[in-house]
């Protein structure tokens, strides 16, 4: 098998274009690690590590080549720990270009580590993570953007309905 690529980032929570994403990943490239990060020094979020690393096992559940694993520390040193030969990040709007740009060549510059970006399928455009949140701690309608076992915990948190 080849070198994995990883999908790195917060995923608090994972939604479809985070699953979109890892499918067309996993059609490039053949194998992804998606990778949970955590800064310790920052506040949590909503979901503690552990529970975005099950939520994202339960999202991804049945593909073959994927694996989920928490990290601490910078993407980079995540990507050299798994042996990845590139991160791959995937992108909405020319904003998270913009963003993710100067995120890759920095990263380039400091390991030699590449960035591939992926944009999301249209219909995913709009979805992100704090939105999500928004939405669900409101009792509003998320199934259409999150995998049932998301929709599920986020009811749990908010106690609310999926």
């Amino acid at each position: 098998m080849t070198a994995p690529v990883l999908i790195p980032g917060s995923f608090d929570p994972i939604h479809l274009g985070h699953v979109d994403v890892v499918d067309q990943a996993v059609e490039l490239f053949g194998a992804v690690v998606f990778g949970v990060l955590h800064n310790p020094d920052k506040p949590s979020g909503l979901f503690t590590p552990d529970e975005r690393v099950a939520l994202a096992e339960a999202s991804l559940a049945g593909r073959a080549n994927v694996s989920v694993r928490a990290f601490t520390g910078l993407a980079v040193q995540a990507a050299a720990d798994v042996g990845a030969h590139c991160i791959v990040k995937g992108l909405r709007t020319a904003d998270d270009y913009a963003v993710e740009q100067q995120m890759a060549q920095t990263n380039y510059s400091v390991t030699g580590i590449r960035t591939v970006f992926v944009p999301c399928r249209a219909e995913y455009a709009f979805i992100s993570s704090r939105f999500i949140r928004e939405i669900a701690a409101h009792g509003g309608t998320i199934g259409h953007m999150v995998a049932e076992p998301v929709a599920r915990a986020l009811a749990g948190k908010f106690g609310t309905s999926p």
